[in-house]
């Protein structure tokens, strides 16, 4: 299973990218799909914890560790959290275009475990054997925070190219792709696609949110659901065959 989060736009400006746009028609979309707060942080944390904390600012926060990873780990679930740009000055102080703030894995406990690693390492652990659950924030310009939209693009061309490329994903793998929140407009709605092979295309108008996403990945995985993903719909009708 992977993860990709982008940033800061509504769907049409995310499909104005023909690479994502060619996803769109060929794989699944959650076209009813909302964020859960404004600025970014909040999301990154509902997306990962099943809750924002109180957290209303795009500040680091050291939190509990009652997260997805904590709690992957606690399962026995191989996991790793793979992130554009982090250096060996580690998951809090690499230079920009690395955001921590993207980084949700830093916050729980003060600081990162092993499984978060640079990107880099994606490519070799695909050709060894990925882990069960993968996570991947690209840097401030390819998550379309700072650059283009033609920009994320065309990074995500190339990476979901190397993930569906892959034996992880061929062999009944899935890949998940949301926007953390929209450009700031009152409903939130962002895109959220789910690529797998083996299924139709498909879009559905069923409501969704982060905690949805949350409360989906967990299931699938077999671990219970954290706060907020308990009460939340799965997305099986966009998952199953």
């Amino acid at each position: 299973m992977f993860v990709i989060v982008m940033e800061n736009h509504t769907p049409d400006q995310a499909l104005e990218g023909p690479f994502t746009a060619s996803l769109a028609a060929k794989y699944r979309v959650a076209t009813n799909y909302s964020a859960i707060a404004h600025p970014s942080v909040p999301n990154y944390l509902a997306l990962t914890s099943g809750q924002t904390w109180g957290v209303e600012d795009d500040s680091y926060h050291v939190l509990p560790q009652a997260d997805l990873g904590h709690q992957l780990t606690a399962a026995g679930i191989t996991w790793r959290a793979y992130m554009e740009g982090l250096t060996d000055r580690g998951c809090l102080d690499s230079p920009l275009p690395y955001d921590p703030g993207h980084n949700p894995f830093a916050f729980y406990g003060g600081g990162c475990p092993p499984n978060v690693v640079p990107l880099t390492s994606l490519n070799s652990d695909l050709a060894r054997g990925a882990p069960l659950f993968s996570w991947i924030t690209p840097d401030d310009c390819h998550n379309t925070h700072n650059c283009s939209i033609r920009a994320g693009d065309d990074w995500l061309r190339e990476t979901v190219t190397l993930i569906t490329g892959s034996a992880a994903w061929s062999s009944d793998g899935v890949l998940f792709i949301t926007w953390d929140e929209d450009d700031g407009r009152a409903d939130n709605r962002v895109l959220t696609l789910v690529i797998a092979p083996g299924r139709s295309h498909l879009t559905s108008n069923v409501p969704y949110d982060h905690y949805s996403l949350l409360a989906t990945i967990e299931d699938m995985l077999g671990v219970g659901r954290l706060a907020e993903a308990a009460n939340a719909r799965p997305m099986d009708d966009l998952v199953g065959r």
